[in-house]
């Protein structure tokens, strides 16, 4: 029976199947890996919720600003600086509040279907959920063809869509002190414990 169940995963993995998750792999890498990465994003939750900001990342840590808030993430606490309210939020990184949309947005590679073909501007990356896994329902990542450097992702929450549009992409150069807090420019702001 053991035997029967490893002869089904193996022929449900494709030629196709093994090269999306290659490439797709390397441009996670680019964005998430211990080098680095900083890009411009345009989020559109199906016209309902838009924004726009810049991120560093680089492993676990990370930075963004946009327009209604800022968040460093030192791999441990992460503050995030609503600048109408002046007030700077400080939470765990395991378990940070602060930011609702992106706690939606978590992702566990092995949770999904790998699927590559070529497409208007580059190549496209689909994954789809795992029946009985958690995680977002579908994914389309737009990748440059050579590179395989981020230029869109759409992706499926329940029945709801939400398209990020990627520019000013660059891959490694991130310093760990790009990415502290700089608490000496919020002295005057009120701190607000959540961990």
């Amino acid at each position: 029976m053991l035997i029967n169940a490893l002869c089904t995963i193996q022929a449900q993995e494709t030629a196709n199947s093994r090269q999306a998750r290659r490439i797709f792999n390397s441009a996670y890498q680019q964005v998430f890996g211990e080098k680095g990465a900083t890009l411009h994003y345009d989020v559109n939750i199906t016209g309902l919720y838009k924004t726009h900001g810049t991120i560093w990342y680089k492993g676990k840590k990370s930075k963004f600003e946009d327009a209604k808030m800022n968040s460093w993430n030192d791999g441990q606490i992460v503050y995030t600086v609503k600048k109408k309210k002046r007030e700077v939020e400080i939470h765990t990184a395991k378990n940070n509040k602060s930011d609702k949309y992106s706690q939606k947005f978590k992702f566990e590679p092995d949770n999904y279907t790998y699927r590559v073909a070529l497409a208007e501007g580059g190549l496209m990356v689909t994954l789809k959920l795992i029946k009985g896994r958690k995680g977002m329902k579908e994914i389309h990542a737009l990748l440059e063809r050579n590179t395989y450097s981020p230029i869109s992702v759409k992706i499926k929450i329940a029945f709801i869509w939400t398209t990020i549009k990627i520019s000013d992409f660059h891959s490694g150069g991130i310093t760990d002190e790009m990415l502290r807090f700089p608490k000496e420019q919020f002295k005057d702001y009120k701190f607000v414990d959540k961990r």
